[in-house]
C-alpha cells in the first residue's frame, strides 16, 4: 500500500489574478491561500479549493528562467502535475524509480510547504508527479 496522500492538481497560468478569477467563476472556488513567491524553484504559487472539491495549485513563472516559462509560451502541459504528501520523499522516490519513473530534477525546499522538500517525477506515461515531504501539511485558506 502506498504511503502517499493526495494534495493538489497543479495548473500553470500566465497571470495569478486571471487564473483565480477563472477558477472562481467556473468552479466556485472562494478559498485561497496567500500567493507564495519561491525563487528557489522559480515560481509563484497559490492554492484554492471549494469545501467539497480538490485543491488546485496555480503556478506562474517568476521570470524568464522559470521552469514553467515555456509552458506559458507554448500552451502545452498547462495541466502540469498531480501532487502527493509523503513522510519520506526518498523512499517514495525509490518506489517511483522502481516503476520506471525518473526525477525531473533534484529535491528542493518549497516556500509554500515551509521549506519542506519537493521533487517532481516523470512517469513512463509522460505525466508528472510531485512528491512533498510534509505529511501533515494543511494549506491555510482565506475567503475571497
Amino acid at each position: 500500500m502506498s504511503e502517499l496522500q493526495f494534495d493538489h492538481i497543479g495548473l500553470v497560468v500566465k497571470d495569478m489574478a486571471e487564473g483565480r478569477e477563472f477558477l472562481g467563476d467556473t468552479f466556485g472556488i472562494e478559498e485561497w491561500t496567500e500567493v507564495f513567491e519561491d525563487p528557489g524553484i522559480g515560481v509563484y504559487v497559490q492554492f484554492g479549493r471549494t469545501e467539497d472539491g480538490p485543491c488546485y495549485e496555480l503556478i506562474a513563472p517568476l521570470g524568464e528562467q522559470s521552469p514553467v516559462a515555456n509552458v506559458v509560451k507554448s500552451g502545452k502541459n498547462v495541466l502540469n502535475h498531480v501532487a502527493y504528501l509523503t513522510a519520506n520523499l526518498d523512499a517514495e522516490g525509490e518506489k517511483l524509480r522502481d516503476k520506471g519513473c525518473g526525477p525531473a530534477g533534484p529535491a528542493r525546499p518549497a516556500v509554500a510547504y515551509g521549506d519542506a522538500r519537493v521533487q517532481f517525477w516523470i512517469t513512463p506515461q509522460r505525466f508528472m508527479i510531485e512528491l512533498i515531504e510534509a505529511p501533515s501539511h494543511q494549506h491555510v485558506y482565506k475567503s475571497r
